[in-house]
């Protein structure tokens, strides 16, 4: 039986990657606010008590409790230069038995977007989804305008599979998606964003 590492911790070149603590309470709701505008347009609706202390407490003990259930890993991006929080990334959906698969999503805040961040961060997850978890797919979605998201992802060796219709309510409307996924064994081709 695969024993489910309940202490996560991944570090990259630059960053660290770590679950939410209250201590980052500050650092992530100033960089979600000044970034509001640049992540809005790609995350389901902020609700009306996003930014509080008491939501992001709930974060807190939400993330502790999913990565206890072996279900989900979310990761803070902290770099270590200079401790500063930059955004966050999620392998979600984690499923056990014949699929042996999961979900990454993510976010980066708008003053440390495309320069790398990001791409360390992912790569560095899927190593360990792969290596470590035992998983052998990872996927992910996202709008299909997307155009740094889909090139992100294709980066770090994910393929286009398809659209999936109305997949996610996105800043309040339905919105179809461009899915990709990621192999441990991928003898597929490679693809470009269309």
């Amino acid at each position: 039986m695969l024993r489910v590492r309940r202490k996560v911790r991944l570090e990259t070149e630059r960053l660290t990657l770590r679950p939410p603590q209250h201590a980052d309470f500050t650092p992530w709701s100033t960089l979600r606010r000044v970034s509001a505008d640049f992540l809005k347009p790609w995350e389901p609706t902020w609700a009306d008590d996003h930014l509080t202390r008491k939501s992001f407490t709930n974060r807190v003990y939400w993330a502790q409790r999913a990565i206890a259930g072996g279900t989900e890993i979310p990761l803070f991006l902290i770099r270590r230069s200079d401790q500063a929080l930059l955004g966050a990334i999620t392998l979600s959906n984690i499923r056990r038995g014949p699929a042996q698969a999961g979900t990454t999503g993510y976010w980066i805040g708008q003053p440390h977007a495309r320069q790398g961040y990001m791409q360390e961060a992912i790569e560095a997850v899927v190593h360990h989804a792969f290596h470590v978890l035992d998983l052998s797919r990872i996927e992910a979605g996202c709008l299909p305008e997307n155009t740094p998201s889909r090139q992100l992802l294709e980066k770090c060796g994910y393929k286009y599979e398809g659209v999936a219709q109305s997949y996610l309510q996105i800043n309040g409307r339905w919105r179809n998606h461009v899915l990709y996924a990621n192999l441990r064994s991928d003898r597929r081709g490679k693809t470009e964003v269309g």
